[in-house]
């Protein structure tokens, strides 16, 4: 199996490239791996993509983690199984950048994940569609939504300066304390930036109103696609609309610099339940009536069969105590 030297402390411009070139997603960047290592995580990039590796606290043994990968085959497998085993893995992780409408996965190797990552489903808007286009196949209510905004003198623009950025920190502490749910640390987010920003692969935009910015969006731009990974905003001024607006100017910006897709980064599927604690954040993309996407899910590759029964009972109870505790 085909593995670039993890010790190599730099590899040339022309590496770095033609691995990007054959990456379809950012996590599967050269960059994206490198902000992976700066975090402490073991990278692993072979001839089928790139894995990272994540302790189990307290333990000797390791899970693998393969993001946004291509379709996986059988030689694939085997490869990823030695390699596996080779980094005492209880299992690896997989969730293949590929589209349920034509494609399934019958792999015999493989398990549904006893906890995925990513949403099995994501909003695809088309920006080969003319404004025109996209304004008339929004509902109506963030049509509505859009004009209050640009009644209220909302601006948006691309900020990438250290200002913007620490708003974008300071709103991400504060949606994640109002919406309750788990968020990456104050050190991730500036790595990540650092170092996808220089890559020029990271912008982030920010919609203001009367001189506060009232929300925060850093996105990917990758081949002919925008994608949005994080997202904040404010509880403040929440009747002038700020987040409508951002989305709409972003895709617009996306339309004029060439890009032709813009994946929102996650749905709930096409029967959500009301009562999820996503729900409203589904709602709101689908407001801009963009493609509903099915990709074929995620999967686990068991390299220790019971190692891995014990971990996904104890990772069961730890996640039930957790959502207990934001609950209490």
């Amino acid at each position: 199996m085909l593995q670039i030297d993890p010790t190599s402390q730099q590899q040339s411009s022309t590496d770095i490239r033609n691995w990007n070139n054959s990456a379809t997603h950012p996590l599967q960047s050269w960059e994206w791996g490198e902000f992976r290592k700066a975090m402490g995580i073991d990278v692993v990039r072979t001839k089928h993509g790139q894995l990272t590796f994540h302790n189990v606290p307290h333990t000797p043994w390791v899970i693998g983690y393969f993001p946004k990968g291509p379709k996986p085959t059988s030689q694939m497998l085997h490869d990823l199984r030695l390699l596996g085993a080779s980094k005492h893995a209880i299992f690896i992780q997989l969730e293949p950048n590929i589209a349920a409408s034509k494609n399934t996965l019958t792999l015999p190797e493989l398990r549904a994940s006893h906890h995925p990552l990513f949403t099995k489903y994501t909003f695809v808007l088309d920006l080969n569609k003319s404004e025109e286009e996209l304004l008339k196949a929004m509902h109506s209510k963030t049509r509505y939504n859009l004009r209050i905004a640009q009644k209220h003198g909302v601006s948006v623009t691309e900020d990438n300066s250290e200002k913007a950025f620490a708003a974008y920190l300071r709103l991400n502490e504060e949606t994640t304390g109002r919406q309750g749910f788990f968020a990456h640390n104050k050190t991730y987010h500036q790595t990540m930036w650092r170092i996808m920003k220089d890559a020029g692969i990271a912008h982030l935009f920010t919609a203001t109103y009367k001189g506060e910015i009232l929300a925060a969006w850093i996105l990917f731009a990758w081949n002919k696609t925008l994608y949005y990974p994080y997202g904040t905003s404010s509880r403040q001024h929440r009747e002038v609309m700020a987040p409508t607006l951002l989305l709409w100017e972003i895709a617009k910006w996306g339309k004029a610099n060439g890009y032709t897709s813009f994946d929102l980064w996650g749905a709930m599927g096409p029967e959500p339940d009301p009562d999820d604690p996503w729900f409203g954040f589904h709602r709101f993309k689908q407001g801009f009536n963009p493609l509903l996407v099915e990709h074929v899910g995620s999967f686990d590759l068991v390299i220790n069969p019971l190692l891995y029964k014990l971990y996904t009972l104890a990772d069961t109870i730890r996640w039930f105590l957790l959502k207990r505790g934001l609950k209490s």
